[in-house]
């Protein structure tokens, strides 16, 4: 659409006015007053407020001409006055002196409460409400009274911003010609005008939209095309506010339709069904007025990518992660060898009994030595301890990348019960300062006031202490971020800076180094792939020996597997 074209569409109604009322002015007789009428229609300014304040103090001479204007005219203010018409029945032409009474009447008592509410009283919105309730359907407080109001005066506000400066000023001032013949009402807007502007903060609910077309509106038009684009935001935060079916209740369906299309509200209403189809399934639990994931859910999000942190782990205790060794401990394979004290008594009788038969000949009975006896071989393997670290910073939220981290930090912890029951694992968020976890808060891990910064050093830190409390060798940091390092720790406190500076690189590195001391690997997904945080990468890479994950945000389980221990890339999915 091109929003400017409403504009456009007012200053030719304007001049088919003039052009009407000349053609009446050519059917009257060459004389003084047709000469009066046409030197006033010849010194009109050209702008649309001049043109429509003169014509309101013009006496019109064709009825036509006259009949256009005052439609035109009523047209504009009913956009000006639409916050405070929603609910009547009637348009501004149908209104009745009285009614014109009535309405600046409800200015003044609006106004009224505006002064209260600023002078530190409390306005008496019941009475108000009794009186003028019926304009402002399914308001119950002066709050929400104020939150409506303010998004409708925002939309008129988002047309402004969405015009060029010059056609900005022009509909400015055209609004501020509309009420000449009605001083008393213009006095009551331009007063409400001013504190709401104290009270409602129009700025922040009105929209910039930088979109451009050949469509032309007429402003009746653009006002309710800001009006649509205005429920879509709403609607939009209300879905991306949802966390849990009470939420999807309160979405409106006939809304979604209207905005979206029905096979929208049709998805809607599909989502609703999966919260009672999930519980019935055995995939959520109710505690309290709360649905939670069950274990049975958090294992279900496993995958099978995640496997590969834990690829080429030293030998340790007896654990489930499978090595490039042969020992005791594990599941059986099928190889056989003889048997030696300490090893699981896992019987191969055939080739106990062939050995036997070989050793004595045919013959019975079988007589069995020691030396006789083999058993099966099980697969040698681990334990590890394991530290999740999951940014939690602002543009991890912002740009939608911490749900996929969470994914991440879900599918580790449905791995270890399912298949290495011996493992641990300690999950960390980490923005300006570092936090610990359970396994059970990861669901509704969300946005926090300290969600600024990525203080990696920290993260480090309390990962070294909790990892310290394990006593085999395999230890490792599964970090998944999408930034370089901002902040650092000095004397206890987060020291925050952005650019970044080259101590907090420095700390932050040192932090890594402890952790390769302390028999640390630090795996990385990295969830953007910018310049800085690639060359950090590099660097940590090479001081730890670990290696880094190079994904994609929305999908993290397809990614690009570098490895920094065998200097070789090889894809992974």
């Amino acid at each position: 659409y091109d929003l400017g074209s409403a504009l456009e569409d007012i200053k030719k109604k304007l001049e088919q006015v003039i052009q009407t009322e000349r053609e009446g002015l050519r059917r009257l007789p060459e004389g003084r007053p047709r000469a009066r009428h046409e030197q006033q229609l010849d010194r009109l300014p050209p702008d649309p407020a001049g043109r429509i304040k003169a014509l309101q103090d013009y006496e019109f001479v064709d009825p036509e001409a006259e009949r256009l204007f005052q439609e035109l005219l009523t047209s504009l203010q009913q956009q000006m006055l639409q916050p405070f018409l929603h609910g009547m029945k009637q348009a501004l032409e149908g209104m009745t002196p009285h009614d014109m009474q009535r309405l600046r009447e409800m200015l003044r008592d609006l106004n009224r409460m505006l002064r209260e509410k600023a002078e530190g009283g409390e306005p008496d919105f019941q009475s108000f409400k009794d009186k003028w309730g019926q304009n402002f359907p399914g308001v119950e407080s002066f709050d929400q009274l104020m939150e409506q109001i303010g998004r409708q005066m925002a939309q008129m506000q988002s047309l402004l911003q969405s015009m060029s400066p010059e056609q900005r000023q022009q509909l400015e001032d055209m609004m501020r010609s509309l009420f000449l013949k009605d001083e008393r009402l213009e006095a009551e807007l331009r007063q409400l005008g001013m504190r709401l502007d104290d009270l409602v903060p129009l700025d922040e609910l009105a929209r910039q939209y930088r979109f451009r077309g050949d469509d032309e509106l007429t402003m009746r038009e653009a006002m309710e095309l800001m009006e649509e684009l205005s429920q879509m935001e709403q609607l939009e935060q209300q879905i991306r506010r949802a966390q849990g079916p009470k939420d999807l209740e309160k979405i409106d369906p006939a809304e979604v339709e209207k905005l979206l299309g029905p096979e929208a509200a049709r998805d809607l209403e599909r989502l609703r069904e999966i919260a009672r189809k999930l519980e019935e399934a055995g995939y959520l639990e109710r505690q309290g007025d709360q649905l939670r994931l069950t274990a049975r859910a958090i294992r279900k999000i496993g995958d099978k990518a995640l496997q590969d942190i834990f690829a080429h782990l030293k030998r340790d205790r007896f654990g489930r992660h499978a090595v490039e060794h042969r020992g005791a401990g594990g599941d059986r394979t099928d190889d056989a060898k003889p048997y030696e004290f300490g090893d699981p008594f896992l019987l191969d009788l055939k080739e106990t009994l062939m050995n036997a038969v070989e050793r004595n000949g045919p013959g019975t009975p079988v007589r069995l030595s020691p030396g006789d006896f083999e058993v099966f071989r099980t697969e040698l393997q681990t334990q590890a301890a394991t530290v999740v670290m999951l940014d939690m910073s602002r543009s991890m939220l912002n740009n939608g990348l911490f749900l996929p981290a969470k994914k991440v930090a879900l599918a580790l912890h449905a791995l270890l019960r399912s298949q290495f029951p011996r493992d641990t694992l300690h999950i960390l968020g980490f923005s300006l300062y570092a936090r610990e976890f359970t396994p059970e808060q990861l669901p509704g891990l969300s946005w926090s006031e300290w969600n600024i910064g990525t203080n990696m050093h920290h993260g480090f830190q309390l990962s070294r202490q909790l990892l310290g409390r394990h006593k085999g060798p395999n230890k490792q940091i599964i970090m998944v971020t999408d930034g370089e390092p901002t902040a650092h720790m000095e004397g206890g406190e987060a020291q925050f800076a952005y650019p970044p500076t080259r101590l907090t690189f420095q700390e932050t590195l040192r932090e890594a180094q402890r952790c390769t001391r302390e028999g640390i690997t630090i795996n990385t997904f990295m969830l953007e792939q910018s310049r800085t945080l690639m060359a950090f990468v590099e660097q940590m890479a090479r001081v730890n020996h670990g290696r880094a994950f190079f994904a994609t945000p929305d999908r993290l389980g397809e990614y690009v597997l570098v490895d920094y221990v065998r200097n070789k890339r090889r894809a992974a999915s």
